[in-house]
């Protein structure tokens, strides 16, 4: 920051009233890198500009360029304000979970016949179903429901067949398609299924032990060490972790611990008084910890993390801001049984940071190097990259990737995968395709321009992204990574096509080869997804001549793509005409 920034800001810091409000940092180019809110804004943000600052702190201050800010009449109104911007421009100094995947959950259904199974997104509007969980992991979601779908005959189809199915002969269904189950039945096994759900495995485990000494005394020596390991993992994998606590508690409890910029968080999930499990973030955070905690809290449960009947914690926060922004139960105990819990919240979360800072300083000391190099390469300040690959079968049927890193930190929000034009039947061509749709969208203001756009390519690569970005007069740099014969990357291209001396061994280097590593795999994974998911409407986009009518009468005709491969030329000629049937056949070979 130069001493003009310094001045002017200064003199907009005296105009600041000390009200409740949200903040917004901005950039040179006027984007927003940081949304905050506060009590007292003036305090606040003097805070950003006097006295010693350090680590992430230091990096968001060094770009600051101007601030807004909006007075709200609450401090409510100034955290859902807060989180509305923080939506709105996804500031990249404000904390990044590291997925936006939520945890699994087990439903058993509320139908006539009910079925188990393990469900995500649980905010979404579903039918009515009763939810069990969060779990750890959704392999221990799928071995629970794998368990009692072997114990008790519950409903396996999505819809109900026309006739039994193999579950009905291996005794895994109870034949509800053909016949007549008693209500009472019904309500028996999910009776006993709830009460294992939420803690109870005497009634499973005497199951299985029976049918495990009838195995065994019939001799049927393999069903009986299925058995015993069914056993096994309820006492290991699917046990709770019993706490002396009421069993009528339910609720997450979070706390954390603080390091110079490093934030440790750990959640535990508090079920009928058990704790059923927990999950642990360590973040590089900027504000105070009750700020950050608190973003960190309601990005938790908005990425689809169901809301418990209650939030515990630490005594830091704002119970009352928390309990009128989620219309639930917030406390922060200061005694007793749950508040021991906090503590060892904490306590976990200390651990936890104790045993990852080093490594955590080590990789940020090596990023902010390799900023440093990138930097003094292009004589300005780089912060956001953009890296283009594209992929292809047998030199047809292209597909592009995007990926996105914010100072070498990948920001998986902002990826984005391209369907190629169907005559487009090489590198060069796909690469123009790509990138012209990408800068034409950042031309138009629809998307923010980058500092450097990452080419995995030579001289020709980086020629066909040049001629964009100057036909669109985007003030953009341009490097490309260049493979030798052993496919290693050597040499790094400018824009002119000039190469760029840099040590192999250097921290830059390491980290550019990751992001080109990245946006390979990330362009690869676009056809082995669409392939292995059988993603059958998509997959037949990328034939030269199809379009929606045609795909329709393929689907309408064939149904599958086992089908369309089994069919004769002249078969897929009535549907399409020769032309396209031509096509579509070479795609279906190639798979």
């Amino acid at each position: 920051m130069n001493e003009e920034v310094k001045k002017r800001i200064k003199e907009k810091l005296s105009l600041v009233p000390e009200l409740p409000g949200s903040y917004q940092m901005k950039n040179k180019d006027g984007i927003i890198i940081y949304v905050g809110k506060a009590k007292n804004l003036k305090n606040r943000l003097k805070s950003y500009f006097t006295g010693h600052v350090y680590g992430k702190t230091a990096m968001l201050v060094n770009d600051i360029f101007d601030f807004e800010y909006i007075v709200t009449s609450s401090e409510l109104e100034s955290l859902i304000l807060e989180i509305t911007l923080i939506k709105k421009y996804d500031p990249k100094y404000n904390i990044l979970l590291k997925d936006d995947k939520s945890y699994p959950y087990i439903e058993l259904t509320d139908e006539a016949y009910p079925r188990l199974k393990v469900v995500r997104n649980v905010r979404r509007k579903r039918k009515k179903g009763k939810l069990y969980g969060p779990f750890p992991n959704v392999g221990a979601a799928r071995k629970t429901v794998n368990i009692i779908n072997r114990v008790y005959p519950l409903r396996k189809c999505d819809s109900m067949k026309k006739d039994l199915c193999l579950y009905y002969h291996i005794n895994e269904c109870l034949g509800y398609c053909k016949k007549e189950i008693p209500k009472e039945t019904i309500d028996n096994m999910k009776s006993e299924i709830i009460s294992f759900l939420k803690g109870n495995s005497e009634i499973i485990t005497k199951k299985l032990q029976e049918d495990m000494e009838k195995a065994s005394m019939s001799m049927n020596y393999e069903k009986a060490l299925e058995i015993k390991e069914m056993l096994e993992d309820i006492n290991i994998t699917l046990m709770k972790q019993k706490i002396d606590l009421n069993h009528n508690y339910n609720f997450d409890l979070f706390n954390c611990y603080r390091h110079n910029n490093y934030l440790s968080v750990q959640v535990f999930f508090i079920r009928e008084g058990l704790l059923f499990g927990r999950h642990d973030d360590i973040l590089t955070v900027v504000d105070d910890d009750d700020e950050e905690l608190l973003q960190y809290i309601v990005k938790f449960y908005e990425k689809g993390n169901l809301l418990p009947k209650e939030i515990i914690v630490p005594s830091m926060m704002d119970c009352n801001l928390l309990s009128e922004y989620f219309h639930l139960k917030v406390s922060s105990p200061s005694r007793g049984q749950i508040k021991k819990l906090l503590d060892l919240a904490k306590e976990n979360s200390k651990v936890q940071l104790e045993e990852k800072e080093e490594k955590l300083k080590q990789s940020d000391e090596a990023r902010l190097k390799a900023m440093e190099d990138l930097n003094k390469i292009f004589n300005k300040e780089i912060h956001t990259i953009e890296a283009f690959d594209n992929s292809h079968l047998f030199g047809t049927f292209y597909v592009g990737g995007l990926v996105v890193f914010e100072d070498f930190i990948p920001d998986k929000n902002k990826y984005r995968k391209f369907k190629i034009e169907s005559g487009v039947k090489d590198d060069l061509g796909a690469m123009r395709e790509v990138l012209y749709r990408r800068y034409y969208r950042v031309l138009m203001g629809e998307v923010p321009k980058c500092d450097l756009i990452v080419i995995d390519g030579g001289e020709l690569q980086v020629s066909v992204a040049r001629q964009i970005i100057d036909d669109f007069g985007l003030d953009i740099d341009i490097l490309g990574l260049k493979k030798d014969d052993k496919h290693r990357t050597n040499t790094l291209i400018d824009r002119d096509g000039n190469p760029i001396e840099l040590d192999r061994r250097s921290n830059l280097f390491l980290f550019l080869t990751k992001i080109q590593d990245e946006v390979h795999n990330y362009a690869i994974s676009y056809h082995r997804n669409i392939k292995s998911k059988g993603m059958l409407s998509s997959m037949l986009d990328l034939v030269d001549g199809i379009g929606e009518v045609r795909k329709k009468d393929l689907l309408r005709r064939f149904g599958s793509l086992k089908k369309m491969r089994e069919a004769s030329l002249e078969e897929l000629q009535e549907v399409v005409g020769r032309e396209v049937a031509l096509n579509l056949k070479k795609y279906l070979d190639s798979m």
